[in-house]
């Protein structure tokens, strides 16, 4: 690393900036459908964030002060639009890395006429930094993220103290943390640093996994996991500081 980057690198940490050096994801383009293509143009006006665009007022951004829900990493957006639209009465932010992952969703969202519903096309812990607002969420969402199931690749989980720690304060005092996956070692490796995390609480009455909550809707996946004897895991965490 050059003396210029290495104090760029510097002048950011003391500025407060989420630096990541190991990604917890790969980018993979695929190519977009023309549904997808169309729903991006069509859409993005009107339900698209910019990173470059800084710190969102999210009132101005929704026209109204409702609890605002986060997802990290939607996927095709299936469920999170499904969410949007069984809960008008809240508002969704979808974070995504994958353009026809984007797309579709705002095929979706459009198809169904969603009006509570907006993304960012952008790496989530940078926007979290940027553009979102400390005591601003009332939960943040992670279902099924990259499990790098080989231990050589753990350090590429994103679910790590320092995200934690961060994104903690984002959260509402009371807001929730939510997780899901279904990986056995990974659901063990979250509950671990949650239970090592500072002014959380579990919502376990066992103290590990919560019950799949109504609000998660059931995937495709997931239904043929239970078929085949797979299990989900779903963790809770509430910021009590």
């Amino acid at each position: 690393m050059s003396e210029s980057s290495s104090n760029n690198l510097e002048q950011a940490k003391q500025a407060g900036k989420y630096i990541r050096t190991i990604r917890s994801f790969v980018k993979r383009e695929g190519r977009l459908t023309k549904g997808q293509a169309a729903a991006l143009e069509k859409c993005w006006a009107t339900m698209g964030l910019e990173h470059k665009d800084g710190m969102l007022d999210l009132a101005a951004v929704f026209g109204n002060s409702n609890d605002v829900v986060l997802e990290i990493g939607f996927g095709m957006g299936k469920s999170l639009v499904e969410m949007a639209k069984n809960a008008p009465q809240l508002n969704f932010i979808g974070i995504e890395v994958h353009r026809p992952g984007v797309g579709a969703c705002l095929m979706d969202a459009d198809a169904a006429g969603i009006t509570n519903l907006r993304v960012f096309e952008h790496d989530a812990v940078e926007v979290l930094a940027d553009c979102i607002a400390d005591n601003s969420l009332s939960t943040l969402q992670l279902f099924f993220p990259d499990p790098w199931h080989k231990k050589r690749h753990h350090k590429r989980r994103i679910v790590q103290p320092d995200f934690v720690e961060k994104l903690r304060s984002k959260l509402k005092i009371g807001g929730v943390f939510h997780m899901a996956t279904d990986w056995e070692n990974y659901a063990e490796h979250m509950l671990e640093v949650m239970q090592s995390a500072e002014k959380f609480k579990n919502q376990s009455t066992s103290n590990d996994y919560v019950p799949r909550p109504e609000t998660r809707p059931l995937t495709k996946f997931e239904q043929r996991g239970h078929r085949l004897g797979h299990g989900v895991w779903d963790l809770m965490f509430a910021r009590t500081n």
